[in-house]
């Protein structure tokens, strides 16, 4: 299964290699990003490393995208205070590198993950040098994993699920199975987990909280204003809907802007391309505006819908809304409920939740809702703009569920800083 895997890999670099000199820079799809932000990859990060000045530890954090670098930033930030060292960063997808691109906080180094092939991992190895690894989730990548074992560097991964089903039980989940023992210990989220690895030998699990809540309660203590949404908000209750991600999404909270007429609602489009919001933008029967449009002068008054057109202020904008809809949960992605929940925000979200373990934590205990049609979605979001008294109820519920599962990084880091 190895050779297959890396002959797929080094088949998919060769191809990507050849079809990113022939990408303009000017294209803006993200496939086309994802090419040309890999262009000469390997010499910058060289040239750069070559320039570091190696203080404390060098720790390489990795992660796919936005989402699951907010799992890690609780982790920089308690890293930072407790030692010396360097983060070199690196993400998979544009939607993580590009909000972080001019601005990344505690990270001294920011690229792409050069392609899992095992020239690619040792070229990088060799010029980052880092001392510990730190992936996020479920970032499995069989051959930087490989050579991180070879040379001994402790290599953790943070805020795991792994499921019955999951790719690492499956006929062709051999070289992912081998892959998870390169790391020398694995935090999952629940008791489930940590039994599956130990159904196929892995015995160095631990359960712990998961980080996402003491990001986003850092987030929401953050003093932050948008004058725009402000404005646009003042006065009124509001319906958001965040990272709506595809037709189900749109489906879903276009039938509840289009029900209410005089309801504020906001969207926030996963897909900001103008492609996408366009698509977005047409299903609303009622008046709307971009946000990339609006300025602190605009009239809102005849306005039922903002669509939010920009990247990296969804966590900070959940505190405007009064009720909320997280998307991705009619797909195995179901994107954060966390950065809503700890606004005190009634949270819903779609059925595909098996992913995750907070949605089912907020149902049991009345602070979330699971919905499959846009008539669902309209009588959940009607009933509570609708009763004062619940919504009291459920932001006194989120609070308390939150300050019950924050405070888990400090174990997590101990554990990274001596190597365990």
């Amino acid at each position: 299964m190895n050779v297959i895997y890396n002959f797929a890999v080094n088949a998919i670099n060769g191809a990507l290699n050849i079809y990113a000199r022939c990408v303009s820079d000017k294209c803006q799809g993200k496939f086309s990003r994802f090419l040309t932000g890999r262009r000469n990859l390997m010499n910058r990060i060289r040239d750069d490393m070559n320039q570091m000045p190696r203080k404390g530890m060098v720790v390489w954090f990795h992660a796919s995208s936005l989402g699951e670098y907010a799992v890690a930033r609780p982790l920089i930030a308690r890293l930072h205070r407790e030692c010396e060292c360097t983060v070199v960063f690196t993400f998979f997808s544009p939607s993580g590198y590009e909000p972080l691109r001019d601005r990344h906080p505690g990270i001294d180094y920011l690229y792409y993950l050069p392609i899992d092939t095992r020239h690619n991992a040792c070229e990088f190895l060799d010029a980052v040098r880092p001392d510990r690894a730190v992936f996020i989730i479920s970032e499995l990548w069989p051959n930087f994993l490989q050579q991180l074992k070879f040379r001994a560097i402790p290599t953790y991964l943070v805020s795991a699920i792994i499921r019955e089903n999951s790719s690492c039980f499956r006929w062709y989940g051999k070289t992912f199975r081998k892959a998870l023992f390169a790391f020398t210990k694995i935090f999952v989220l629940n008791e489930e987990s940590r039994f599956n690895l130990k159904m196929f030998g892995y015995t160095n699990a631990e359960v712990n909280g998961d980080p996402l809540f003491d990001n986003a309660s850092l987030v929401a203590s953050t003093e932050w204003n948008d004058e725009v949404i402000s404005n646009f908000t003042s006065g009124h209750k509001v319906f958001m809907a965040g990272s709506v991600s595809d037709d189900k999404d749109a489906d879903m909270v276009c039938h509840v802007a289009n029900s209410h007429s005089g309801l504020r609602s906001i969207l926030v489009p996963h897909d900001i391309s103008e492609k996408g919001v366009a698509q977005l933008q047409s299903r609303l029967k009622v008046n709307s505006k971009l946000y990339s449009e609006c300025d602190t002068d605009t009239d809102f008054t005849d306005t039922d819908v903002l669509i939010v057109n920009s990247m990296g202020k969804l966590a900070y904008m959940y505190r405007y809304a009064t009720v909320a809809y997280v998307g991705g949960g009619f797909t195995p992605l179901l994107h954060s409920v966390i950065e809503a929940t700890v606004y005190g925000v009634p949270v819903s979200f779609g059925p595909r939740i098996e992913r995750k373990i907070t949605p089912a934590q907020l149902m049991k205990s009345g602070l979330g809702q699971m919905v499959t049609t846009p008539a669902e979605l309209d009588t959940w979001v009607w009933r509570l703009i609708n009763d004062d008294t619940r919504l009291d109820e459920i932001k006194a519920g989120a609070r308390e569920y939150v300050k019950h599962n924050t405070g888990n990084v400090e174990f997590l880091i101990r554990t990274i800083i001596n190597g365990q």
